[in-house]
């Protein structure tokens, strides 16, 4: 075996695969090794080793090194077709472990590709040496891809499928929000401003937090560029979703109003055993601070890192007047523990069934012993009120389909009068019309209806349906003696102009 060709193979597969050169030799070494094996039998003792400088293999068969001719006879016809599968096989998991590695090492980077094809939904894009997998939960809500179309999405996941790398990508994660901004803001890429917090709801909105070295840039500013041409690129990209850039500051007294932007706060009150925020605003800005179905608080809360809550100042002390009522009722508690745990921000039972023992004695000045109880009376009544409300709302939701099913049932049944009275009932006819049907009683229906038979028989015709309607309604009115005198009225009043022409005796 020439060692200068083995050089050159080993050289070749590093450039092209990208695979480590002493990957390539420890896999030539395995085929040599194999085939060997092959030739002389697993039994027997056989080590391989290739000089990493001039490429000239050694076989040791039972620590005696053999001659190139019996190299040569080694590596024949049918043992290089073994070593051949061998290095095939060596290269491949090669090849599957460097694209492994660069990967995972570009895990919540973006990448660029284009859509191969569909999968029940799943995208497969097309990243140049592998596919990567866009499941439809990973998929902007409302968005659709078509096949060679180019997308931007980050790297969620890499793991090994066998002989294959299985990658897996987003673009409803919150990477993909900040890499836009480091590609789309090169103040961003150069760390001059720095995105501190970011919150998403993919496809709907998201709120941005940033903040800058240098006193003299608007870091806003920067981000939303000349008439929002900066980030106008980058709600493009995300199929129009909102974005929400404020001002972050480490004061939470400060970041909070900012977070909860357009909404205007009057207060904010910190609550740090709970890690809660009371925010108060007014009345005509609740429902903007709050936002549609709770998102603008919701997203405002992953910003900060802390629960918000929205309050009117009156919805503040008519809950500070309950929550003390409330606590004043614990058995065994001081006359000053209710006030102090409000103050706190405990509002609830459930609250204060979370509260840490060391905690509650340092309000309420009693020991840990006295303490417990107090906790697993909180815990209780926690427990009754979380059975009581949801006992409320499945009898809310039975009363709903009780009132569903009894406006079904009244909408599918048929118009018709009662038995004996004397009122009539309109019978919508197939062309849209309305004819009078008398509901005096059985008798009035026949005796309207004797008559219309003993016309058909004198006359020997059958008459079409609008004209056996015209008659039953002729010999209805005069009929009169049997019907009633009101409902013969009401059937000539509602009888169409064309159908008065009267039906000439037999």
């Amino acid at each position: 075996m020439n060692g200068n060709e083995v050089l050159r193979i080993v050289d070749a597969i590093h450039r092209d695969k990208n695979i480590d050169k002493e990957i390539v030799f420890e896999g030539i070494e395995q085929a040599i090794l194999s085939a060997a094996k092959k030739h002389y039998g697993e039994e027997v003792p056989l080590e391989i080793q290739i000089d990493r400088d001039s490429g000239h293999p050694t076989l040791l068969k039972e620590g005696q090194v053999l001659d190139s001719d019996q190299l040569g006879e080694i590596l024949g016809r049918i043992s290089a077709q073994t070593a051949k599968q061998v290095m095939i096989q060596k290269i491949r998991e090669a090849e599957r472990d460097a694209l492994f590695d660069d990967y995972l090492a570009m895990r919540g980077q973006i990448v660029t590709g284009a859509v191969a094809r569909f999968e029940g939904g799943t995208a497969t894009v097309n990243l140049g040496k592998v596919e990567g997998i866009l499941p439809r939960s990973e998929q902007i809500p409302g968005e659709a891809y078509r096949v060679n179309e180019r997308v931007r999405a980050v790297v969620l996941e890499v793991r090994k499928a066998g002989t294959r790398v299985k990658i897996i990508l987003s673009r409803t994660h919150p990477d993909l929000v900040r890499r836009l901004f480091e590609l789309e803001i090169p103040e961003i890429a150069e760390r001059i401003i720095e995105i501190r917090s970011l919150a998403r709801e993919a496809g709907y909105r998201s709120k941005v937090a940033v903040s800058c070295i240098d006193q003299k840039i608007d870091a806003v500013g920067a981000c939303v560029g000349v008439r929002g041409s900066r980030i106008k690129n980058i709600v493009d990209e995300l199929a129009g979703e909102r974005i929400d850039i404020v001002r972050w500051n480490d004061s939470l007294q400060v970041l909070v109003p900012n977070a909860l932007q357009p909404a205007e706060v009057e207060d904010v009150i910190l609550c740090p055993m709970l890690g809660r925020v009371i925010v108060l605003v007014k009345d005509d800005q609740l429902s903007l601070a709050i936002g549609k179905r709770g998102q603008n608080v919701r997203l405002a809360s992953k910003l900060v890192g802390w629960d918000i809550e929205i309050m009117t100042r009156e919805e503040l002390n008519e809950q500070l007047d309950n929550s003390i009522a409330a606590f004043s009722q614990v058995p065994g508690a001081p006359d000053q523990l209710a006030e102090n745990l409000v103050e706190q921000g405990f509002f609830s039972f459930d609250d204060l069934s979370v509260i840490e023992p060391d905690q509650l004695a340092e309000l309420s000045g009693l020991s840990l012993e006295d303490c417990a109880p107090i906790v697993e009376y909180a815990e209780r009544e926690a427990e009754r009120l979380e059975k009581e409300t949801a006992a409320q709302k499945a009898e809310l939701r039975r009363a709903a389909r009780e009132a569903e099913s009894a406006e079904a049932a009244k909408a599918s049944e048929p118009a018709t009068a009662e038995p004996g009275s004397e009122e009539t009932a309109a019978v919508a006819t197939p062309e849209g019309e309305e004819a009078p049907a008398a509901s005096a009683g059985e008798e009035s229906s026949e005796s309207s209806a004797e008559p219309a038979a003993a016309e058909v028989a004198a006359t020997g015709e059958t008459d079409s349906p609008e004209l056996e309607s015209e008659k039953h309604e002729s010999n209805g009115q005069e009929g009169g003696e049997v019907a009633a005198g009101a409902a013969g009225q009401i059937a000539a009043e509602e009888q169409p102009p064309h159908q008065t022409e009267e039906v000439p005796p037999a």
